[in-house]
C-alpha cells in the first residue's frame, strides 16, 4: 500500500483559501484600547440620529422610551460592526507586504522588539535574562511579524494573521485550517480506497504535508485554536503574536523533566527548562548542586572506578553515566574451551572453527557440531527410522542402515500433480518428464509441453499499472501487474526540482526543500519555500549598499540595500567642459533612460528586438553660463550664453541716421562694416505739410522747405448738400470768417427748428437760432375760442376758457346726472314690482293646483319679459336721442 501522499488528489486546497478565512469576534471595549474612539469614528452616522431625537411628551414616555431604546440598540449594533469591519482590515492589511520607507521599517522593527519581549518576560525572568534557548523558539515567532515568511505548502500562499491554521507538533509548520482538513480527508479516502477489502472499515494515518509525521483520523483538526490549545477561535490582538491566546504555554517540557513551558503562547518548540534543581553528579559521589533543569548532567571529573561487565578492570574514565565497554585486550578461552587467544574484553564471547569430536550418549557416534556451549546434542540415529520412500518403519541399532523396501517410491514430485514411478531409493527424485497440456500464465494460449517446464507466451501485458501511467508490458502477465518500478520526474509545485520518488497516482508531495532569499548585498536571508522565491521580496537589509558607481563620481550617494538597480546618480555632473573654462552643472547623465528607435513592425505576430528605453551615456549640454555682451548696434549689453559667445542682434532698428538727414536706417540691428553699411532712403518726402494740408510733398525725400501745394480741396457746404472744391493753398491760408464763407453754398438752410418749421438763414454753420417768426393758431381748452402768435412766442402766450364755456360745461355735467337718477328709479321699481308680485303670491295662500301655480308663474315671467323688451327697445334709443340733441344744443349755444 502507498502512502497517503502518494494517492490521487492534488491536496494543493486552493479552493478552500477563501474558506480558511474567517471572521474574528469582536473584542469587548474594555479589553481593547481606543475602542471607544473606534466606535466613535465607524458609527458617526448613528450618533448623530441619535442626537436628534426629540424628547418625548409626558403622556407617552413609555412608547416613546421604547422606540428610543430600540434606535439605541441598533445604532449600537451598528457601530459595533463597523468597529469589527475596522479591526478587521488594519489587521488584515498588517500581513501585507509594507513600504521600504526608513521610518516604516523603525516603526515595525520596534514594535516587532517589544512583542517578542513581552512574549518571552517569563523565561528569561527564570534565567536571568539568558535568551540563548530562544534561538530556535525567536526565528518561528519573528517569521510570524516578516510578510512573506510564513508559507501554507499545501496551497502556495502567505499565511495572514487574521486566517484559522494548524500547528504540526512534530516539525511546528503552519497551514490553512480548510487547507489541511482537506489533505487530511483526501489522504485518508485515498489510503483506503486502494483495495476493496478494507474500504472504510481500517482506520488509516494522514501525514503531515511537510515532515510526514503521521496523525489518526481521529486527529483532523475541525477547529481553529491558539497554539497551546486552551482558546478556540483567538482573536487578533495587535500586541500579541498572530494565532496566539496570550497566556502562558504550560505545555510539557520534551525531554519530560515534570516541569511546563513557561512562555506566553507561542508558535514552534517550547525553549529548555529554564528552572533551577538540585541534583548530584553523574557517578553520584559528589554533593548535590542548583543547575538548570534543562542541563542539569554534570561530571564531578573524578574517576568513575566501577568495575565494568569483564569482571576484570574497572573504569577510569571522568565522571559519567553509563560506563563504556572496556577497551583493554585479555586472554580469553572460547566457547568449548579448546582454544585460547588475546581479545579484546568488550566481546567476551567467541567461538573456535574446530568440531566438537565429543563421543554421544549412543557410544558409536561423535558430536559433529563445530565449537558450542553445553551438552552435546543426541545421536541422530537413535531415534525410529524409515526406509527412503517412508512406507516401511524399523527400529534398528544407530551402527546399521534401514535398507530400501522395493516397493514404488510414490513420493509427489516438484510439478505437484505426479508421483515418482522408481522403486524406493535413496536420494531426490528425478524431475518429472511426463507431456501434459499446459496454459500460459496469463491464460492466452495452451500446449504440450513436458510438465516440469513452465510455458510463458510472448504476449505482453496491456494493463496499466498502479501508477496509472504506464503500461504493464510484462511478458505472459498472470494480472497481479507488479508496482511501477520507473522514476515520477513530475515537476512539483515549485517549478524547480522533479519528483524522486517512483511512479505514482495521484499528485506529487509538496517540495520540501527550502530557498534562501537574499538581499542585494547578500547580508540578510529570508529562508521562504521552495517556490516562493519568484514571488517574494528580497528582505530588507539595513546595511549600506555596496554596489560600485556606474557613472564618472566616485562614489554613489549613500543609501541602503535594496533589491533591483541602484536608482539614477543625482549628483552634479561637475566635468569640464570642451569649449570653455566653466563645468557641467547639471545632474549625472552618464546612464540615461532613452527612447530607443524602434522599427515599425509588420504586424502583432513580429516582436520588438530592443527594449523600449535603453540606458545611454548623455553628452553634457551646452554652456549656459551669461556672458554680458553688447549688441551690434550698441543699444544693449545683455547676457549671452557662453556657448554662443559673441556679439549679437537685438532685434531692434538700427537707427542710425541715413544720407537725406531725415531718416534712421530701419534695418534690423546690424554690424557697419566697409561692406555692410545702412540702406539708401528710397522714400519719398515726410517732412510736415501746413496746418489743414492733407496732401504729401510730390518731391522724393530732400532737404529744405517743400515747395506750396496746388491741389484741389473736395468738401460739402455747411449743410451738407452742396460739393465744393476749394484750392489748397487758398484753405490753409484763409482766416477763420473766409473759411465760413468759402464752405457756405448761399442756399436756404434746409435744417427743422425744434418747433418743426424751417430755418430762413442762408446756408451757415453751427446750430440754427431758435426764434421762429411763423404764425400758428392757439385753443382755449373746450377749443371753442381761436387766437393767432408767433411761434417763438407761443409757449409764453395761452387762451383761457371764459363764462360762457364754463356754463356749457355745467349743463352738460347736469345732464349726466339726470340720466343716472333716471336709470337708479327705474332699477327700484323692477324691485318693488317683483316685490309685490312675491307678497300677492304669499297673500293667496291654500292648496293650490300644480297646473294653476305654474299657469300663474308663466303669466308672470311672460309680463317681465315684455317690460324688458320694451325698455331695451323703445326707452333706451328714446333717451340716448334726447341726451344728444341736449348737448348739441348746449355747445351751440353761446
Amino acid at each position: 500500500m502507498e502512502p497517503a501522499w502518494r494517492q490521487q488528489g492534488r491536496g494543493r486546497g486552493r479552493s478552500q483559501e477563501g474558506q480558511g478565512e474567517r471572521s474574528r469576534p469582536l473584542l469587548k471595549e474594555r479589553e481593547r484600547p481606543g475602542a471607544a474612539a473606534g466606535l466613535w469614528a465607524a458609527g458617526r452616522g448613528g450618533r448623530a440620529k441619535a442626537a436628534v431625537t426629540p424628547e418625548p411628551p409626558h403622556g407617552d414616555v413609555p412608547i416613546k422610551a421604547a422606540s428610543v431604546q430600540s434606535k439605541f440598540e441598533e445604532i449600537r449594533k451598528s457601530n459595533q460592526a463597523a468597529a469589527q469591519r475596522l479591526v478587521e482590515s488594519h489587521f488584515s492589511s498588517s500581513s501585507s507586504d509594507d513600504d521600504d520607507d526608513d521610518e516604516d521599517i523603525d516603526h515595525e522593527d520596534g514594535k516587532r522588539g517589544k512583542i517578542l519581549a513581552s512574549t518571552f518576560t517569563t523565561y528569561t525572568d527564570q534565567t536571568g535574562g539568558d535568551a540563548a534557548g530562544l534561538v530556535r523558539t525567536g526565528q518561528y515567532v519573528s517569521d510570524l511579524f516578516q510578510s512573506g515568511a510564513l508559507t501554507c505548502l499545501i496551497c502556495i500562499a502567505s499565511v495572514k494573521r487574521t486566517q484559522a491554521v494548524w500547528s504540526c507538533s512534530s516539525c511546528f509548520s503552519l497551514f490553512h485550517l480548510p487547507c489541511i482538513q482537506k489533505w487530511a480527508r483526501d489522504s485518508v479516502f485515498l489510503v483506503s480506497s486502494v483495495t476493496d477489502e478494507d474500504f472504510g472499515e481500517k482506520q488509516q494515518p494522514w501525514p503531515c504535508p511537510k515532515c510526514r509525521a503521521e496523525y489518526p483520523p481521529s486527529a483532523t483538526p475541525n477547529r481553529y485554536t491558539c497554539y497551546c490549545g486552551k482558546l478556540q477561535d483567538p482573536p487578533a490582538d495587535p500586541w500579541l503574536v498572530p494565532h496566539s491566546c496570550g497566556s502562558i504555554c504550560q505545555k510539557e517540557i520534551k525531554p519530560t523533566c515534570g516541569h511546563t513551558c513557561l512562555l506566553l503562547c507561542h508558535p514552534g518548540p517550547c525553549p529548555p527548562c529554564p528552572k533551577m534543581v538540585s541534583v548530584s553528579c553523574m557517578c553520584g559521589k559528589a554533593k548535590p548542586l542548583p543547575r538548570r533543569c534543562s542541563n542539569k548532567a554534570w561530571s564531578c571529573q573524578q574517576q568513575c572506578g566501577r568495575l565494568l561487565p569483564c569482571k576484570q578492570h574497572t573504569c577510569s574514565q571522568p565522571c559519567h553515566t553509563e560506563c563504556a565497554p572496556c577497551p583493554r585486550v585479555s586472554v580469553q578461552s572460547c566457547v568449548c574451551g579448546a582454544e585460547t587467544a588475546e581479545r579484546p574484553c568488550s566481546s567476551p564471547r567467541w567461538n573456535c572453527q574446530q568440531v566438537c569430536g565429543r563421543l554421544l550418549t549412543c557410544g558409536n557416534h561423535t558430536c559433529e557440531v563445530v565449537c558450542h556451549d553445553g551438552v552435546c546434542p543426541p545421536c541422530p540415529r537413535s531415534v525410529s527410522r524409515s526406509c527412503p520412500c517412508g512406507k516401511t518403519k524399523s527400529s534398528l541399532p544407530c551402527t546399521e542402515e534401514v535398507l530400501p523396501c522395493g516397493d514404488t517410491c510414490d513420493l509427489p514430485l516438484s510439478c505437484g500433480k505426479h508421483t515418482c514411478s522408481m522403486r524406493c531409493h535413496r536420494g531426490s527424485c528425478e524431475t518429472c518428464r511426463q507431456e501434459v497440456e499446459r496454459e500460459c500464465r496469463c491464460g492466452k494460449h495452451r500446449k504440450l509441453m513436458p510438465c516440469h517446464r513452465e510455458y510463458l507466451c510472448d504476449s505482453k501485458c496491456p494493463k496499466t499499472r498502479s501508477c496509472q501511467r504506464h503500461q504493464c508490458r510484462k511478458k505472459c502477465c498472470p494480472g497481479n501487474c507488479p508496482p511501477c518500478d520507473q522514476s515520477c520526474s513530475r515537476t512539483l509545485g515549485c517549478r524547480n526540482h522533479k519528483c524522486p520518488s517512483v511512479c505514482h497516482q495521484g499528485s506529487c508531495y509538496p517540495c520540501p526543500e527550502t530557498v534562501e532569499v537574499r538581499c542585494n548585498c547578500s547580508s540578510t536571508v529570508l529562508v521562504v519555500p521552495c517556490g516562493r522565491e519568484r514571488s517574494t521580496k528580497p528582505p530588507r537589509c539595513k546595511e549600506p549598499c555596496r554596489c560600485p558607481p556606474s557613472c564618472h563620481h566616485p562614489t554613489r550617494e549613500p543609501h541602503r540595500c535594496h533589491p533591483g538597480p541602484c536608482p539614477p546618480c543625482k549628483q552634479l555632473c561637475l566635468l569640464p567642459l570642451p569649449s570653455c573654462s566653466h563645468t557641467c552643472p547639471q545632474p549625472c547623465h552618464d546612464l540615461v533612460l532613452v527612447r530607443s528607435q524602434q522599427v515599425q513592425l509588420a504586424g502583432p505576430w513580429e516582436q520588438l528586438s530592443e527594449p523600449a528605453f535603453v540606458k545611454k551615456a548623455l553628452p553634457c549640454p551646452p554652456c549656459q553660463v551669461p556672458i554680458p555682451t553688447a549688441c551690434f548696434g550698441e543699444h544693449e549689453v545683455s547676457p549671452v550664453p557662453c556657448h554662443r559667445q559673441g556679439r549679437f542682434s537685438c532685434k531692434r532698428a538700427c537707427g542710425r541716421p541715413l544720407t537725406c538727414g531725415n531718416h534712421t536706417c530701419r534695418r534690423e540691428c546690424h554690424l557697419v562694416t566697409n561692406g555692410n553699411k545702412c540702406e539708401v532712403c528710397e522714400e519719398g518726402c515726410s517732412k510736415p505739410r501746413p496746418p489743414g494740408c492733407p496732401h504729401t510733398c510730390p518731391r522724393p525725400c530732400h532737404p529744405g522747405d517743400c515747395p506750396l501745394c496746388s491741389q484741389m480741396i473736395r468738401q460739402r457746404c455747411h449743410c451738407k448738400i452742396s460739393m465744393l472744391y476749394v484750392e489748397c493753398t487758398k484753405w490753409t491760408s484763409a482766416d477763420g470768417q473766409t473759411k465760413v464763407e468759402l464752405g457756405s453754398c448761399n442756399n436756404q438752410c434746409p435744417k427743422e427748428l425744434s418747433c418743426g418749421h424751417r430755418c430762413k438763414q442762408v446756408c451757415h454753420p453751427a446750430e440754427c437760432e431758435e426764434k421762429c417768426q411763423q404764425k400758428v393758431k392757439l385753443r382755449c381748452p373746450c377749443r371753442r375760442i381761436k387766437k393767432e402768435f408767433l411761434c417763438s412766442q407761443s409757449p409764453q402766450c395761452g387762451v383761457q376758457c371764459d363764462d360762457t364755456c364754463k356754463d356749457q360745461q355745467r349743463k352738460v355735467s347736469q345732464l349726466k346726472e339726470a340720466e343716472q337718477r333716471a336709470a337708479q328709479e327705474e332699477e327700484q321699481r323692477k324691485l318693488q314690482e317683483e316685490l309685490e308680485a312675491f307678497e300677492k303670491r304669499q297673500q293667496r295662500g291654500g292648496r293650490r293646483s300644480k297646473k294653476r301655480g305654474r299657469r300663474e308663474e308663466v303669466d308672470d315671467d311672460q309680463r317681465a319679459g315684455r317690460w324688458r323688451r320694451c325698455v331695451a327697445f323703445v326707452l333706451v334709443p328714446l333717451g340716448g336721442a334726447l341726451l344728444s340733441v341736449a348737448a348739441y344744443y348746449l355747445l351751440t349755444t353761446p
